[in-house]
């Protein structure tokens, strides 16, 4: 059991805790991203439910990842009835890195249909379409718009196990359908997706917690459980009160201090971290089956996204140097000086964009946005919006640590405050609101700009 989470000592708390029956009913899985804890989630699950392992107790082999019985079978394919995942998670570069991989040894091997990267692709997509389980949607008003999507997606699947598992496989079948695959997934996330767990969900989850499992055991898992409505942690709440018998709940969040006191107290913690480069490229050789990666696991995913990193800081140097100057012509115009904070701004993040080729800091509303949306492909994968806006406080965090000779320059309270503010709304702009990236934007560099124009 575990054989697939490397590099991580939560590993061996876990297998200790299984092994002498002392599993607790809730745990809290804490770590920053790409640190094993959705995979160790979902392993858990799988050894819970195991019909070999009721049957070998004292065996050190018992649940092992290859375990030929029914369960553990489902459980691979993620098709287990007894597993409930919900949460906000972004997977497209999953799903994109998996494709790659499954593409490369299904050029190259006769048998494709029943190898380890086709598993992981479809594996990958699984974990995207288990956020859409008809326990979670029921009644909801986006179901109808969405479930064509979700279930042409499934088809889809099932039509790629037949034509991977052919004895000559006919490539540009598998790859024009793989393609489809990848687009249908990233527009299932981009428009299917709510960046805040409702209070709907965690209600329905509960009645499905209350179910007789099917199998062994039943396992809820929340990820980013810290994206929860206040609503929905107080619903959360009487499951972990009062948890259903043969019931194991598992949340993930970066810390432990980002989930209320309250959860924290009932959870079981496991702490995750990040893993050394060598560890990291070795995750990446046996699970991506490539050999030339430099870099961690998660730049590694991040290179298969049709945005890269290296652009979206470029874009958030450019929105940044273009707000600050904005912001600096406001201030003159009003006759105000012009804040330190806004001028340090703009003298970091603006060489940054030139440098990129994005050219001199702009006032036009329109033409910054319409250059950014360009650039971006229009965030037409949702989750890339996101990291814009991640990039976007980050270049403003470095911009005035490091704009002058003095290291501890530090920007003002209410200047940082300020983008904070605003990223936090454009964040349930785009994210809970569904409203368009350009909007958006466009309300955030007007507001940043009067913002900074008054400090």
């Amino acid at each position: 059991m575990f054989e697939n989470l490397l590099g991580q000592g939560a590993a061996g708390q876990l297998i200790a805790d299984i092994e002498g029956s002392a599993l607790a009913p809730a745990m809290l899985f804490s770590g920053p991203p790409a640190s094993g804890k959705g995979t160790a989630a979902l392993e858990l699950a799988r050894v819970i439910s195991c019909e070999a392992a009721a049957k070998a107790v004292g065996d050190s082999s018992r649940a092992a990842w290859k375990c030929p019985c029914s369960s553990c079978s489902r459980h691979r394919l993620l098709i287990h009835p007894d597993i409930l995942c919900l949460g906000y998670k972004p997977f497209s570069a999953e799903i994109a890195a998996s494709a790659s991989s499954f593409l490369r040894e299904a050029a190259s091997s006769a048998e494709a249909g029943s190898s380890s990267s086709r598993i992981l692709f479809i594996r990958s997509v699984r974990k995207l379409l288990a956020r859409f389980n008809p326990v979670l949607w029921e009644d909801e008003p986006k179901a109808g718009k969405i479930f064509p999507l979700v279930n042409s997606l499934e088809e889809d699947i099932d039509e790629l196990a037949f034509l991977s598992a052919q004895s000559s496989v006919d490539m540009n079948s598998v790859t024009k359908l793989t393609e489809e695959i990848i687009k249908g997934a990233f527009k299932l996330e981009s428009e299917g997706m709510s960046e805040i767990i409702p209070i709907g969900q965690i209600r329905r989850a509960a009645f499905w917690s209350r179910l007789a499992p099917v199998f062994g055991g039943k396992t809820l898992v929340i990820e980013n459980a810290h994206r929860m409505q206040d609503e929905a942690r107080n619903s959360l709440l009487k499951i972990l009160e009062e948890p259903p018998g043969r019931l194991t709940v598992v949340l993930t969040a970066p810390r432990p201090g980002s989930l209320i006191p309250t959860i924290v107290s009932r959870l079981r913690p496991y702490a995750f971290y990040s893993r050394d480069a060598e560890v990291e490229r070795e995750v990446i050789r046996r699970v991506f089956k490539d050999e030339d990666s430099k870099g961690g696991i998660g730049p590694y995913l991040d290179s298969f996204l049709p945005v890269s990193s290296g652009t979206l800081e470029d874009l958030a140097a450019f929105f940044a140097a273009s707000a600050a100057y904005r912001a600096a012509l406001l201030s003159k115009r009003q006759g105000r000086p012009v804040s330190e904070d806004v001028v340090l701004l703009g003298k970091a993040s603006a060489p940054k964009a030139e440098a990129a080729g994005l050219g001199r800091p702009r006032e036009e509303t329109a033409a910054v946005v319409n250059l950014i949306i360009e650039k971006a492909e229009k965030f037409e994968l949702r989750s890339l919006f996101s990291r814009f806006l991640a990039c976007l406080l980050a270049q403003v965090s470095i911009s005035n640590r490091t704009a002058n000779s003095l290291p501890s320059a530090m920007p003002s309270v209410s200047f940082s405050q300020a983008w904070k503010e605003c990223s936090n709304w454009a964040e349930t702009a785009a994210g809970i609101y569904n409203l368009r990236p350009a909007q958006v934007l466009e309300k955030l560099f007007i507001d940043l700009s009067f913002r900074m124009a008054r400090l």
